[in-house]
This record gives C-alpha cells, sequence and structure tokens, in this order.
C-alpha cells in the first residue's frame, strides 16, 4: 500500500472522526435542550403557567425553521422555547403581547391569538381598521386586546388614518373626531389627528396618561422605543412612569393639543350622520367620528365586601415613599399587587393576601422578589385567602380550611383585583362584545 494512499486514508478517517464528534456534540447539545424545555414545560403546566391568559403567540410548525429569533426578541424570557425542531410556549401565562417575537420571526411562523379552546376573552367587534360594528365608531389600544403602551400607541396612530379616509365634512358637527382617553392610544391618536388636520377634542376620566397615571411614580412602564405621532422614535429604555408622562406632556404643549381631563363621558349616540357624546357635567359634543381609547382598566373591580367604601382604601398607589409606619394590607396576586407590596415594604408592615394558591402570573422578576421578601419576613403572604370586611382599625380575613375569621390590625387597603371591560357602556353605543375562544388577532398578511 502506497505512502499517499494510507495518508489519503488517515486525511479521511480524521475528517469522518471529527465531523462525526461535532454531530455527537450537536446532537447532545440538541438533546440537553429538549430536556430543559420540556422540563420547564412541565414546571409550567405544574405552577399553572402555560396556559395562556390574554393574547400569546401560536407557532406554525411547517413554516419554523428554529431559528431562534422570537426567542432573543422576547423581552420576557421562558415564554418561547424549541422543542424537537420547533419553537413552542412555555410560561404562555406570562406572555404581556408586546408582539416582539411576532415582528422577529424571519419565517413568519408566529401569529398572535386572543383567548383559547376552553378560556374565551371579551372583546369589543373591531375590523381591521379598528372600526367597530357601528359606522364612524373606532377602538385602539387595550380594550380592543392589544397589551403595552408601543402597541397602543401604534394602534393609534392607526386607527386615526384609517378613520380621517372618507371623511365626510359636510356633516354638521362641532368636531372631525372626538377621542375618549388619554393614555397611550389617546395620546398617540391626538398628535395623529392633529398631523392629519383634524380638529379634534380628547376626553380623559382622570388625568394624562390614563392607566399609565395610575402606576408608581417611579414604576418602570416601557422598555422598547416607540414612534410617536408628529415628536418621531422615542428611543428611551427602562423609562419610569414620570418620564414618560413628562414627555407627553411636553409634546402635548409643544403641538398645543387639546385634552380636556377630569371629564366622564356617560354616553355615545349615533345621530343623523354624527356622533353626541354626552359627560357627566351634562355637556354635549357632537363629532363627525369617536375613537375609543379608554383601555380595559378604567374601572377597578371591586371585593364588594362591607367596609370597602372607607376612606382608608384605594385601588392605585401614586407615591408608596410618602407611606411610612403603617400596617398594610394588599389585595390580589398580579404584578400590580406584588410591585406594590413591594414598594410598600421597606417603610411599612405589609400583608399580601391572594385567593389563589400561588402566584401564576407574574413576571420572573416579580416572582423572584416577592419570594424573597418573604423569606426575609418582609411581606407576609396570605394564599388562599379572602377579605370578608374592611373595619376603620382592622380587616377580617378567611382562608380556606378555617371556619373563623382571622382579624388584622390595618391602616391602609389597596385592592389590585384588574379592571372590568365597560361592557355597560360599549353595549349603549350600540357596540357588539363577543367571545373569542383562540381566534388570531395579529397575523402575517400572505
Amino acid at each position: 500500500m502506497s505512502e499517499t494512499l494510507i495518508e489519503n486514508i488517515v486525511i479521511y478517517g480524521v475528517v469522518v472522526l471529527v465531523f462525526g464528534l461535532t454531530m455527537w456534540f450537536y446532537l447532545r447539545k440538541l438533546r440537553n435542550q429538549n430536556r430543559m424545555i420540556t422540563e420547564k414545560i412541565v414546571q409550567a403546566k405544574s405552577e399553572g403557567l402555560y396556559e395562556p391568559v390574554s393574547l400569546h403567540p401560536v407557532v406554525d410548525p411547517k413554516s419554523c425553521i428554529q431559528s431562534g429569533a422570537c426567542i432573543v426578541a422576547c423581552p420576557e424570557k421562558d415564554i418561547l422555547g424549541i422543542v424537537n425542531g420547533r419553537a413552542t410556549t412555555i410560561n404562555a401565562s406570562r406572555c404581556i403581547g408586546h408582539g416582539a417575537c411576532f415582528h422577529a420571526c424571519p419565517t413568519q411562523a408566529i401569529t398572535l391569538y386572543i383567548g383559547t379552546e376552553k378560556r374565551g376573552v371579551d372583546l369589543p367587534h373591531v375590523d381591521e381598521n379598528f372600526e367597530t360594528n357601528v359606522p364612524g365608531l373606532f377602538i385602539a389600544g387595550e380594550i380592543g386586546g392589544m397589551g403595552l403602551i408601543r402597541n397602543a400607541v401604534e394602534q393609534g396612530r392607526q386607527a386615526v388614518e384609517n378613520l380621517a379616509k372618507g371623511l365626510d365634512r359636510k356633516v354638521a358637527a362641532d368636531y372631525d373626531l372626538v377621542i375618549i382617553g388619554a393614555g397611550p392610544a389617546g395620546i398617540s391618536a391626538s398628535l395623529a389627528a392633529k398631523k392629519l388636520g383634524l380638529s379634534t377634542l380628547t376626553l380623559e376620566q382622570d388625568f394624562l396618561g390614563g392607566t399609565v397615571f395610575s402606576f408608581p411614580r417611579s414604576k418602570i412602564v416601557m422598555t422598547s422605543p416607540m414612534d410617536l405621532p408628529l415628536h418621531g422614535k422615542v428611543r428611551l429604555f427602562e423609562t419610569s412612569k414620570q418620564e414618560l408622562l413628562d414627555l407627553w406632556q411636553q409634546v402635548i404643549e409643544k403641538h398645543e393639543i387639546r385634552i380636556r381631563e377630569n371629564v366622564k363621558v356617560e354616553s355615545i349616540s349615533r345621530l343623523n350622520g354624527h356622533f353626541e357624546i354626552s359627560v357627566l357635567s351634562d355637556e354635549i359634543y357632537t363629532s363627525r367620528r369617536v375613537l375609543l381609547a379608554i383601555g380595559r382598566r378604567g374601572t377597578p373591580r371591586k371585593l364588594n365586601v362591607p367596609g370597602e367604601e372607607s376612606p382608608k382604601v384605594a385601588y392605585r398607589l401614586l407615591d408608596p415613599e410618602r407611606i411610612r409606619e403603617q400596617q398594610i394590607l394588599v389585595v390580589g396576586g398580579g404584578d400590580s399587587a406584588i410591585e406594590a407590596a413591594l414598594l410598600l415594604a421597606d417603610q411599612n408592615e405589609v400583608v399580601l393576601s391572594y385567593r389563589g394558591a400561588a402566584f401564576n402570573r407574574l413576571k420572573p422578576a416579580n416572582k423572584q422578589r416577592i419570594d424573597q421578601a418573604k423569606q426575609e419576613g418582609k411581606v407576609t403572604i396570605l394564599y388562599q385567602s379572602n377579605v370578608v370586611r374592611i373595619e376603620p382599625q382592622s380587616v377580617s380575613i378567611l382562608l380556606d380550611g378555617e371556619e373563623k375569621q382571622r382579624e388584622i390590625e390595618n391602616d391602609l387597603v389597596y385592592i389590585f383585583a384588574g379592571g372590568e371591560l365597560p361592557t355597560q357602556f360599549l353595549e349603549k353605543a350600540g357596540i357588539k362584545i363577543t367571545r373569542k375562544f383562540g381566534e388570531s388577532v395579529l397575523k402575517h398578511k400572505k
């Protein structure tokens, strides 16, 4: 056998060996990744985090090429993972619907869905142009099912651009457009309307910022850039509530946007080709178009227990740093309740009451922080508990499995039980409410 042949055999043998080792390590890595993701899914199911609660991604296995772009794009972590060559959801109930995975997927394999086959979500009827079943009446933002500030801002702009098409100024009315709500969607819509030259009035039942205004002053409310009409790209990261409100105020003042605060709309009626908007002060405005941007949490959900009307009960926490040496009860198990309890725990005695057996919809960072606070004795957590009565100096709480109520000394009560969809208000305006069971709300156009 010639030396050349031997050398070739050795070279080919080495190449085959290297290739084989590479494939072995690669396959082992894939097996380990599959095992880790599978274990996370099992854990998510055991903790009640696997089933989506609201808006969530659904992956088309035929289109997925396991690039991992969706996983990298998601800032919430462990919402998506790759198992057996395709992306899949893990902790789906933690998804907050920002849609970063949807936009990042290179093969358009992801669609955003609302609700599931078993769990429905009530939503107003809105078409692809953000118009309801009532001609001329549009909806944008959280009330339509899309979460996050950036999404609400984008929808506010798009809704105004759509409603401006075919606007008949021959119809007698005070305004081209009345916008109800001055949260992210309403502010964006107001700016977009100004850009398009529409005569516009914006009404807000509370203060500029809507739901954002009700957050604690230092709360981080935005972690990704957004496009604000007339202003351009907002390249702020880790933006606090106060920073965002200050920016909105500056932009609104610069462009002379008219926003009336502390004005609650009672009804919307369509008459003779225009709308009449009645407010609590008995004023009536007329408009050719109406945009609802009121959010889903505009009306806090109450516990409906004796004593809840007490002045010591609140549904939002604005300045936690000013509250000191108080005995406080926080009610709720979502991120807002957890963040409030943590903010108050530094200078007060805090008890957290939650009706569930475990927290199952928290951001990972909040879950870690509340577990640590419990271990360190900063927060007392009462799982499977319900507030029965609120007294001037105490609260009565009933725990599952206990016949006798616990009476706890108390100075302040903060309730974070979510918000109620203003169904009666919407239906009175003629808007149809339907329950969505796993229907797509954002998909790529083929």
